[in-house]
């Protein structure tokens, strides 16, 4: 617990963050790199260039700052960044070393106003904060029965175009060992060695449901945007992997899990890439429980950009009481059609559920789930009935 003599010190940071936490992050990862480039095999380079990474740090610092008394709030965000780190290989020992640039950016940013009282302060907040991350993650290694970094050679079976731009590998270990079991929603981290010499992991949705017999995922290839690079490990991937490849890959870990084995109705909402997740969900249930009443509802650019369609089509043979519904953002003749509705999702336009005891899960681009989030909370969903995946800054938006 936050001593007293500290606590008035974090309360007043607050609005500091706010003004200058993305000058402090961006401090802190130059600073970062320059002290331990090795870093850099950890950090995603990706996000480091469109700025993400550091969008990312400074709304964790502010969020820990402004709910450093509720616990509750914090906990959800913690496990997920728990469950990350364990997926990179993270340890005890790189904490202090962020500690000190983190302190350090600090310094650096406010200058005469961070006072010794106020580093004194930040120091003690950010060394519960590290302790607490550190011993949820030594639990969730030993729980695995692994230690930090630990890949699996794995081997690529199959390779299919989901999509004009989302591709599914097929993974066996490569020892002939049984696959790692998994909950559907959970991701795995797969490490590659580009060009450029460096190594890059990144985490990638479970897309089909669990068997001990394989693996698989999903990866929608990213294109440079107007602002944004094209993504490293996402083209090296589509470009140089194929059938008998060898992929290093992690565990899988994450904490949103759709309850997949129970018998009530459920809900799940996705789009984009987003539809991963809820795919290997789908499968689940279409296997251990065929007669439950799933509404699955999916929103993609047109059909060119809707992956999965066979996965949706073999689950609807299976289960007679799932109610799929299909939205196109752009005019395409699975509109006119029928197989899709024309615009964005919207709850008016999906079938009726008991709105007040059904758990709803969604997956897919910020805008898309705060939208779903604000129109399912105004039509009488509880909060506590949403469930969604996100990573990076959007999942701390409800706390700043």
């Amino acid at each position: 617990m936050l001593s007293a003599a500290s606590r008035p010190y974090i309360d007043a940071s607050v609005p500091v963050l706010r003004e200058h936490g993305l000058a402090i992050t961006r401090a802190f990862y130059t600073n970062l790199f320059v002290s331990h480039p090795q870093l850099h095999n950890i950090f995603n380079a990706g996000n480091q260039a469109n700025g993400a990474q550091q969008q990312s740090l400074a709304s964790a610092v502010f969020a820990y700052a402004a709910n450093i008394d509720n616990p509750s709030a914090l906990a959800p965000v913690i496990s997920r960044i728990v469950h990350k780190h364990v997926s990179l290989g993270v340890t005890a020992a790189h904490y202090p070393i962020v500690g000190e640039h983190l302190l350090g950016a600090i310094k650096q940013v406010l200058g005469d106003a961070a006072t010794p009282e106020l580093i004194a302060a930040w120091a003690e907040a950010y060394g519960i904060l590290a302790q607490a991350l550190i011993d949820e993650e030594q639990r969730l290694y030993t729980v695995a029965g692994i230690q930090p970094g630990d890949l699996f050679e794995m081997k690529v079976t199959a390779v299919e175009q989901e999509s004009e731009q989302v591709r599914s590998f097929t993974l066996v270990p490569q020892d002939g060992s049984t696959s790692p079991s998994f909950r559907p929603g959970q991701y795995v981290s797969v490490a590659v060695h580009l060009p450029n010499g460096l190594r890059q992991l990144r985490q990638y949705s479970l897309s089909d449901a669990p068997d001990y017999r394989h693996l698989r995922i999903s990866v929608k290839r990213e294109v440079a945007g107007k602002e944004t690079p094209a993504g490293m490990v996402s083209n090296w991937l589509h470009d140089h992997v194929q059938a008998g490849s060898v992929l290093s890959v992690s565990k899988p870990f994450g904490d949103f899990t759709p309850d997949t084995d129970g018998e009530e109705p459920i809900v799940l909402l996705s789009a984009g890439v987003g539809i991963t997740p809820m795919i290997s969900a789908l499968n689940r249930i279409a296997y251990v429980a065929p007669q439950r009443r799933v509404i699955f509802a999916h929103a993609a650019r047109n059909a060119k950009h809707h992956p999965h369609r066979a996965d949706i089509a073999k689950a609807a043979a299976l289960m007679p009481n799932l109610q799929s519904v299909i939205f196109y953002e752009e005019d395409d003749a699975a509109q006119e059609s029928g197989a899709a509705l024309a615009g964005r999702m919207q709850l008016k336009k999906l079938p009726q559920w008991d709105l007040s005891n059904t758990k709803v899960y969604m997956c897919g681009p910020l805008p898309f789930m705060q939208a779903q989030w604000a129109d399912l909370v105004a039509h009488g969903v509880p909060p506590q009935n949403l469930h969604r995946e996100v990573f990076g800054p959007d999942m701390l938006d409800h706390l700043i």
